[in-house]
């Protein structure tokens, strides 16, 4: 949003609203916050750490009311809002076709290669790697929200079988357009693709880890459009060491940006994001409308 606020000043500038827009790539300290967050009515987090502390520090200042721009909330206090009587919401449902495209590109480049191929054919090498045919094979799809049924929909045009898991879901296999809806981690030692679509909540931090691992075939391929904490990145490090893990599309990570020492930038196999996967124009816009909607709502904003 931050990137495309020149789209969206207008709105601001017609209601008389001033815009306080920090200079930051991904996200602001708690520190950072702590000092800016009490200075302003509103509040549209991203990424950010939103916690008690921050929302407290605010609460005794001018804040009123905060959104999450995006669909993941598991760096929001919604709790403290509560206490604090801090309206809050989050934008769902707003990037589930952009994210499942580009769970396809993970998909799709980590199984024909098409990424590492194109690194060696600019460093001056000819390779031919022999790919991975996708017809037949299974996917374990872990979570059925908005972005993984979109991702169903484009996997099952490949010809797969897909293994859903989400506790949470009242769909059937039909509905979710997947072969079987199952408890974690049954059936995992089925999979030649775990691909991670859910939420980030204590209680799948580190879903995949090292016994998740130990159960997956050998020369599986994982891939994660969703939050970083869902793998334990020492286990996943092992395993593409170890060959279990044949390669990896990781769009988020545990500490983002990536840093720099992190071992999982030595594996070539491996496609590494930025966290961009709901990042299109047409989306960003879209989710941006719906944050300042929601906003000027909670701020009775006509």
């Amino acid at each position: 949003m931050l990137r495309a606020i020149d789209q969206l000043r207008y709105i601001f500038d017609e209601k008389g609203i001033e815009l306080v827009t920090p200079n930051v790539v991904q996200t602001l300290s708690e520190e950072e916050l702590i000092e800016i967050v009490p200075t302003v009515d509103a509040w549209i987090i991203g990424d950010d750490p939103a916690t008690e502390k921050v929302f407290t520090a605010g609460k005794n200042g001018k804040l009123r009311v905060a959104v999450k721009w995006g669909v993941g909330v598991d760096n929001v206090d919604f709790k403290a809002c509560e206490k604090l009587g801090i309206p809050i919401s989050n934008t769902p449902r707003m990037f589930g076709n952009e994210v499942a495209d580009m769970a396809l590109a993970y998909f799709t480049g980590l199984a024909r290669e098409s990424y590492r191929v194109d690194r060696e054919v600019r460093a001056g090498n000819w390779i031919k790697p022999a790919g991975m045919s996708l017809d037949g094979k299974t996917v374990a799809l872990i979570g059925v929200g908005d972005i993984g049924l979109a991702t169903a929909r484009r996997l099952k045009a490949f010809g797969v079988k897909i293994n859903a898991y989400d506790p949470f879901t009242k769909l059937t296999a039909a509905e979710a357009n997947v072969d079987e809806i199952l408890a974690f981690p049954d059936k995992l030692e089925q999979a030649d693709f775990v691909l991670l679509t859910c939420a980030l909540t204590p209680s799948n931090f580190h879903l995949i880890n090292a016994e998740s691992i130990a159960k997956m075939k050998d020369g599986v391929i994982v891939i994660n459009v969703s939050r970083g904490g869902l793998i334990d990145e020492t286990a996943l490090t092992a395993a593409l060491t170890s060959g279990k893990v044949r390669s990896a599309g990781l769009d988020v990570f545990e500490t983002e940006p990536l840093p720099m020492d992190s071992p999982l930038r030595s594996f070539e196999q491996c496609i590494l994001g930025t966290h961009n996967g709901s990042n299109t124009r047409e989306a960003v816009i879209r989710a941006s409308l719906k944050a300042i909607d929601l906003l000027f709502g909670f701020l009775e904003i006509k």
